[in-house]
């Protein structure tokens, strides 16, 4: 959801064209994210600032910089440029509304954003009673006029040199003060040329550093802490609030670079809102925290926080990014989903590598009560295990996909946990407030592991003393690094807004866990034996399922027409119910509903006709007869339901007259049949798309990482 994307060079001669190149490169590779328009500044030819912006796509703006009349051959050697792609909050995806925002008409100070200022409208306010002007409908407006309203004071509008009563990071630092919501920043400004400042609350930002001498740089940032003003710069203005009391203007800063000699190096600096966008460049990078202030000026990085922020150390590490280039590129797929929902052999393979230790025939005669299969160790709850079985009760908080992947695994997990499993959704669980207990477990499951609600909740329940898990997909990331213990699921780069790859993955670590909860017990050897084969044969299943995309292809054809779709299961396939429709809803524009097949009637029921497209899936487990209970309902109402069920267990209706089309998969251990019977759902929301012509990898209105609340 929005991305950020900057570039320093300093003591490295570029090109204008080449650095405006580098921000186009990565604002493509953000692009996944979600956005409606797109922006850019940099330096004129005297050093004021210049902006381009575009509603639409990155190529238009690469088209608006082709046709800006700029010097493209121009060499600069020490230069800052900063480019943004929105995704709209406040006002609507036009030229104006586009980022970057400037706080007047000379530009004096710029920025760029994500995330929302839950208080812009009482700062907008203020400032227009101080004389400041808007020409945007946007929150972000709102901080860069503060910015130059706080600069004008300081300088009493100019008449004060700049040297002697502030810096760039000073400044930054008394703005963040004042603004309540998430975001994350990056200020250039006319008066700190060759100057940039971040900043970061609840929105990822990282900093990838490129310098010729890797060999001399710190191998980590040392922070400087400074004491934040006192009261609110709005307060006299909207009640309550101690007056504003401007912070000392001399804070000595600690420099990131101590041993190199002088600032004559060469060096860059690449900043973003995910590794991908600087990968190509740098595999150096710094996470920023929470209050984190950056300050990129003379070749070397400072970092501030204000005194009494709790957490995260005085030092930040710089860390060597695991991700290939290629990993994030499409290669010879049309799309990145479709990419991806054939990477699932390869990606459940990467999840259980290292985790599960399949016996061999050279292994000794497993002790008795012990698996003669195999065993299953996540490392990064090994410490904590012992705990987690100790709890009341087990906690799985996310949203979206990651949420209908708990309840995918909700009940192996309380099967073989034999503890009371909660599935919440994160912004409902923020909603009510839940009682959280010392002796709770709570899981955060994110593929990014930056979605806002979850990590608001993660928060929540970190307050309350509980213990902390999370499941992510990006190593780095928030949630990541604010629980106690985690899993990485190691699913990939997921590139397309739809998430599919992640999806199994997530499942498959969760039934692992179960496998780790229950291996001291004698009566549940051997339903691990057969779940632990199940896993062995999972990666070449999968690719049997991948075989049925061409007849998956065709059915789309005849569903594309469709307005309404339900889609019906009970048991361990409920949650694919729920996450198929997700899917259909995402990428095809189709209302379709995930329906447990239990309730039907208890009000779908009268939705039933033969005009209503219908998904059912039933499979060779414990619900088994009551769904097939559910299709004899269906049918007697001339309803006429594709069926997804395990190869050579095909239901027949009573009425032996009705034929019912059928997609079979491959049988597996019921805990993971729901990872055969997704696929499909996943190739054919895919293929109602490309039939209907929608963008799939970018579905409208919406973002791949949801960083706002």
């Amino acid at each position: 959801m929005c991305g950020i994307f900057a570039y320093i060079n300093h003591q490295v001669p570029k090109k204008r064209k080449e650095i405006l190149e580098t921000l186009i490169q990565g604002l493509k590779r953000l692009e996944y994210r979600g956005y409606d328009s797109a922006g850019l500044a940099c330096d004129n030819d005297d050093l004021t600032t210049v902006t381009i912006k575009r509603p639409g796509k990155v190529a238009n703006l690469e088209n608006g910089v082709a046709q800006s009349g700029l010097n493209m051959d121009l060499e600069l050697e020490s230069h800052v440029a900063i480019s943004h792609t929105r995704w709209a909050t406040h006002g609507p995806p036009n030229e104006v509304n586009c980022h970057p925002h400037m706080s007047n008409a000379k530009k004096e100070f710029t920025v760029i954003h994500n995330g929302i200022i839950t208080n812009s409208g009482a700062l907008r306010s203020l400032l227009m009673r101080k004389g400041y002007s808007f020409v945007s409908e946007t929150d972000t407006e709102s901080i860069a006029v503060l910015i130059q309203y706080i600069f004008d004071q300081k300088t009493n509008n100019g008449k004060r040199a700049v040297s002697e009563c502030c810096d760039f990071a000073h400044l930054v630092e008394e703005v963040i003060s004042q603004l309540e919501g998430s975001f994350a920043l990056v200020f250039k400004s006319s008066h700190f040329p060759g100057e940039a400042v971040a900043t970061r609350r609840g929105s990822p930002l990282l900093v990838g550093i490129k310098h010729e001498s890797e060999k001399r740089a710190a191998a980590a940032i040392p922070v400087t802490p400074y004491k934040e003003p006192q009261g609110s710069i709005i307060g006299d203005n909207v009640g309550g609030d101690e007056p504003y009391v401007p912070m000392p203007v001399n804070v000595q800063r600690i420099h990131s670079f101590t041993n190199l000699a002088a600032s004559e190096e060469p060096v860059e600096f690449y900043l973003a809102s995910d590794a991908s966008a600087i990968i190509e460049h740098t595999k150096k990078v710094v996470y920023l925290e929470d209050e984190d202030v950056a300050h990129i000026t003379g070749g070397r990085m400072n970092m501030s926080r204000a005194e009494g922020r709790r957490g995260f150390g005085g030092t930040r590490e710089i860390k060597t990014v695991e991700l290939e280039l290629q990993e994030i590129m499409k290669g010879s797929y049309e799309h990145y989903m479709l990419k991806e929902i054939y990477e699932q052999p390869e990606s459940a393979m990467n999840t259980l590598r290292g985790r599960v230790r399949f016996h061999t025939d050279a292994d000794p005669p497993a002790e008795e009560g012990n698996s003669r299969v195999g065993t299953v160790l996540l490392g990064g709850l090994a410490n904590h295990i012992k705990t987690i079985k100790r709890c009341r009760r087990l906690l799985f908080i996310a949203c979206g996909t990651s949420y209908n992947s708990a309840i995918a695994a909700r009940q192996w997990l309380e099967e073989t946990t034999e503890l009371a499993v909660v599935v919440d959704i994160a912004s409902d669980f923020l909603d009510r407030r839940c009682p959280i207990f010392r002796d709770d477990v709570c899981f955060f499951i994110s593929q990014s592991g930056e979605t806002a609600d979850t990590l608001a909740a993660l928060r929540y329940c970190k307050e309350r003393g509980a213990l902390l898990v999370g499941i992510t997909n990006t190593v780095g990331s928030s949630i990541s690094r604010e629980t106690d213990c985690g899993v990485h699921v190691n699913a990939g780069p997921e590139i397309g807004v739809a998430s599919t790859k992640a999806y199994t993955s997530q499942v498959i670590v969760l039934v692992l866990f179960g496998l780790m909860m229950c291996e001291d017990r004698l009566s549940m050897q051997q339903r691990r034996d057969e779940v632990l084969l199940a896993l062995k044969d999972l990666p070449e299943k999968i690719k049997e399922v991948l075989k049925l995309d061409d007849k998956i292809k065709a059915l789309a054809e005849s569903y594309a027409a469709a307005e309404n779709l339900l889609i019906m299961g009970r048991g361990f396939n409920f949650a694919n119910c729920l996450e198929g429709a997700l899917k259909i809803k995402e990428l095809a524009y189709i209302h379709a509903e995930g329906i447990l097949a239990g309730e039907l009637k208890h009000g779908p029921l009268a939705l039933i006709d033969e005009h209503m497209p219908i998904i059912m899936m039933i499979m060779q487990d414990s619900a088994l007869a009551k769904s097939l209970n559910a299709l004899e309902q269906i049918v007697a109402r001339r309803g006429r339901p594709l069926i997804i069920c395990p190869t050579d267990n095909v239901p027949q209706p009573q009425d032996t007259s009705v034929a019912l089309p059928v997609l079979e998969v491959p049988a597996s251990a019921d805990c993971l049949q729901c990872i055969m019977s997704i696929i499909p759902l996943q190739l054919l929301s895919y293929h109602l798309a490309c039939a209907k012509g929608y963008d799939v990898d970018c579905p409208r209105n919406l973002a791949k990482s949801v960083t706002v609340e």
